[in-house]
Parts: structure tokens; C-alpha cells; sequence
């Protein structure tokens, strides 16, 4: 007895009908009876998964968005503290009478200018160059470079394992007065 080749489909087709409808998260259908398709079913078989899936696609896509937003929040508050702490340092630094106390005073507006944007001394370097001799002779111009490097927000050991966001520098130029 031979069987035809659509009695062979018709027979897997039956044989794997529940094991798709399964995979595909339909109602399941007692074996040999055939059914119609109702959207209202098929409403109630997923009942719940909506909350379900919505919570974890949050959870999985939200948070990293999240995240990357603060990161890029840090970066833009070291890169305005950075860019403030060299303009004022400069402008501080042309303003004393010697060198030293120039200097003290340049250093002590940079800390300020970064811990008024939260960000603290340890990770901050401060250089200052002068196109003369003397720093301050009328004429000279001061460039004053601040470095910061941004760490990574709510990393608990991001410090010892020196995990950083950005490194950020910014430069300022002050030419010293004529009359002091």
C-alpha cells in the first residue's frame, strides 16, 4: 500500500501542529481536532506576558541608556570645570605681585573651580608656562593647562582599578599688564 505524497505532509503537519503552536505562544489544541483562529483566544492566552516582557525589555534597553546619559553628564561637568579652572587660574596668576604667591594662588582657584563642580584634587594636575623668563614681566604671556580625568559614575572600585570616563584638559592665556 503506497501513500501519497500530500497524505505524508498532511500526516507531519498533524504530528507537529501542537509543538509549533507551542513555540509560537498559541492556544493549545487537543490532537486531530482543528481550530479557527480567534484574536480574543489568543488575547488570553497571553494575558500577563505583556507586563512581563515590558519590565525586562526596561530593565535590559533602560538602564544602559540610563547609564550612558550619566557617563556623558560627568564628562560635560569635568569638561566646563576644566575649561573655568584654566580661564580663572590664568587670570589669577597675572594678577600677584611674585611669582610664588602667583603660583599658591592660580593652584588654589583650579581646586576651587573643580570642587565647585564636585570633582576633586587628586585627579587634577595643573601646569603653568610663561614665553619669557619672568613670568610676571609686563608683556609675558601665562598659559595655564589644566588636566582632570573623569571617573566612571557608581563604579566601587573604579579608582583602584583606574577605570576612567574621559581624560580632559583645557588650556587658558593671559598676557601680563603693563601696570601692576
Amino acid at each position: 500500500m503506497q501513500t501519497s505524497r500530500g497524505d505524508t505532509q498532511r500526516s507531519l503537519l498533524v504530528a507537529f501542529r501542537p509543538r509549533l503552536r507551542a513555540a509560537l505562544c498559541l492556544v493549545a489544541e487537543p490532537l486531530g481536532t482543528a481550530t479557527t483562529y480567534s484574536p480574543h483566544q489568543e488575547q488570553e492566552a497571553q494575558g500577563g506576558n505583556a507586563t512581563v516582557e515590558f519590565t525586562f525589555l526596561a530593565l535590559l534597553l533602560m538602564v544602559p541608556v540610563i547609564y550612558f546619559v550619566v557617563t556623558v553628564g560627568q564628562i560635560q561637568g569635568g569638561s566646563f570645570a576644566v575649561v573655568g579652572a584654566a580661564d580663572q587660574a590664568a587670570k589669577v596668576f597675572v594678577t600677584q605681585g611674585d611669582p610664588a604667591s602667583a603660583r599658591i594662588a592660580a593652584e588654589r582657584s583650579v581646586l576651587l573651580a573643580l570642587k565647585d563642580h564636585g570633582h576633586g584634587p587628586e585627579k587634577a594636575s595643573i601646569t603653568i608656562d610663561c614665553d619669557r623668563g619672568s613670568c610676571l614681566a609686563a608683556g609675558a604671556t601665562v598659559t595655564v593647562t589644566v588636566r582632570l580625568e573623569v571617573s566612571l559614575p557608581l563604579m566601587p572600585f573604579g579608582d583602584v582599578l583606574q577605570l576612567h570616563a574621559s581624560r580632559l584638559s583645557a588650556s587658558a592665556s593671559q598676557v601680563v599688564g603693563r601696570y601692576q
